[in-house]
């Protein structure tokens, strides 16, 4: 079975716009089709919202940044966060703990064995996220050019 291609075309533009502000108002502009309809056939497709797959991603995006930069606020900005409060939020939603506490593992100063849990546990998830999203990618309809189905015919 193959995967849809207006969720496969959301994906990509999310993908290639993650650090920038997104919304469903955007992309029901861009793909033609009504709000409601993206976000329902999003959700029935990857079993995730269009929301917390963009959130998901800023903050896995993310994570790569906090070894070498001191400040989580520059991390935030970089990441398509407008501000340290929302990225606090988003970022422990999806991580279990603090960008603090995450900085500390980081940095592999001491953090409670809870803590390292939340961490591994969340991590894991959001890369079976992305997994599943890549996954869902490579079932695309293989798009064949005329030249080739008019090869084929003859």
């Amino acid at each position: 079975m193959f995967s849809n291609d207006l969720v496969c075309n959301i994906i990509e533009y999310l993908n290639n716009n993650i650090n920038k502000e997104i919304t469903i108002d955007e992309l029901s502009l861009l793909f033609y089709f009504d709000k409601a309809y993206i976000m329902r056939r999003f959700k029935k497709e990857l079993n995730i919202s269009i929301h917390e797959y963009i959130n998901t991603m800023r903050i896995y995006n993310s994570l790569k940044y906090f070894k070498d930069d001191n400040y989580i606020l520059s991390i935030a900005f970089k990441n398509g966060f407008n501000s340290l409060e929302y990225f606090s939020e988003v970022f422990k939603k999806n991580m279990g703990v603090s960008p603090n506490i995450y900085k500390k593992y980081t940095n592999y100063n001491n953090i409670t064995d809870k803590e390292q849990e939340k961490i591994l546990d969340n991590l894991s998830r959001i890369i079976n996220i992305k997994t599943n999203v890549l996954n869902y990618l490579n079932h695309r309809k293989p798009i064949i050019s005329n030249y080739v189905k008019k090869f084929k015919l003859k």
